[in-house]
């Protein structure tokens, strides 16, 4: 879900950019420009920064277990070596 407070302050910027006549225009033009951009962030492939954090936290634990993994791996391959000399 987009932050809120996020897409209020890209509407606040688009509406300061506009020239003065459509701005006097008002509450009206706020609210298209909110949901015009509400719709156009929709339909980007974009996740919350919850499920990233989440994401960015699986992939930590995976990265370990297969540094683990690789150095247990190697200790084996280490006796093996030294059983076959």
């Amino acid at each position: 879900m987009i932050d809120p407070k996020k897409l209020e302050e890209i509407a606040k910027q688009i509406h300061n950019a506009m020239p003065p006549g459509i701005k006097s225009m008002g509450e009206e033009v706020d609210k298209k420009v909110r949901q015009v951009l509400q719709a156009q962030l929709g339909k980007l492939d974009l996740v919350s920064r919850e499920e990233f954090d989440v994401q960015t936290k699986v992939l930590l634990r995976t990265r370990e277990k297969l540094a683990a993994l690789e150095t247990k791996l190697e200790q084996l391959e280490q006796q093996l070596a030294a059983k076959q000399e």
